[in-house]
């Protein structure tokens, strides 16, 4: 029989997609997780949620007979930030901040090392892509040899929802945010930073220490804002919302 496998984030599509693979008797060899890392230390996934895989994801699936494979790239957040750019207009600087819509980081350190594992996987094998059947334009872009089991058994976004809240199998990413994505993604809405800032202040000092790094090509964070700006904006926020708590 073919290897069969599974993409998984540990976000509800990708959890949802083993439960059913276990519900139906679907074959399923592995989970092949990939974590992208801010250092060699320091995991790009926010705590809650990397202690959601580790502790309570990963643990749950292997006592159901399914391993977890573990994928790190040998680059980091911080050693692609502090890459010397070699050709073109910024040749001679630091790589800096990864901006929106140019995830330079996905580039460099998520899909190495998840190409790297599918050569090595017999070209018979099956992935399970966790994509649900309420997304019909991600559907159509699925390969030849990918199969989305949500799709087969008719799962949608909320239902998927539900199911990994009924194993206890939600992240707790969902209590604030609709997407999972590394805590210095450019691409992070208010709302996630906002939760970087108030919950995770030592992370958040890291990527303020490295605004003042020199030599980038741009300050910016995003396409809008620097990390300063941001920072400001918060700290403007705490300080209204404590005037108005001492009225």
């Amino acid at each position: 029989m073919a290897k069969h496998i599974l993409s998984c984030s540990f976000g509800k599509d990708s959890i949802a997609t083993a439960l059913l693979a276990l519900q139906h008797g679907e074959p399923l060899d592995e989970l092949v997780y990939c974590e992208v890392m801010f250092s060699e230390k320091i995991s790009g996934e926010l705590p809650e949620h990397n202690r959601f895989i580790h502790e309570t994801a990963i643990p749950y699936f292997e006592q159901r007979g399914i391993p977890t494979r573990v994928l790190r790239s040998e680059k980091t957040y911080l050693s692609c930030f502090y890459h010397v750019v070699t050709r073109g207009k910024t040749k001679g600087m630091l790589s800096g901040f990864p901006l929106s819509g140019r995830c330079t980081i996905q580039r460099d350190c998520k899909l190495p090392p998840i190409k790297a594992y599918q050569k090595a996987l017999p070209p018979d094998t099956v992935q399970y892509i966790g994509i649900a059947a309420d997304e019909p334009k991600r559907l159509a872009r699925l390969k030849p040899g990918q199969i989305s089991l949500l799709d087969k058994y008719h799962v949608a976004e909320p239902e998927a929802r539900s199911m990994c809240a009924a194993e206890e199998l939600l992240s707790p990413l969902y209590d604030f945010t609709k997407r999972g994505g590394c805590w210095f993604c450019p691409n992070a809405s208010i709302s996630e930073l906002r939760h970087l800032y108030r919950y995770h202040p030592e992370l958040w000092q890291l990527l303020l220490e490295l605004q003042d790094v020199p030599n980038k090509p741009t300050e910016r964070f995003s396409w809008r804002r620097t990390f300063r700006e941001i920072d400001e904006r918060f700290l403007q926020e705490g300080e209204q919302l404590s005037f108005y708590e001492e009225r």
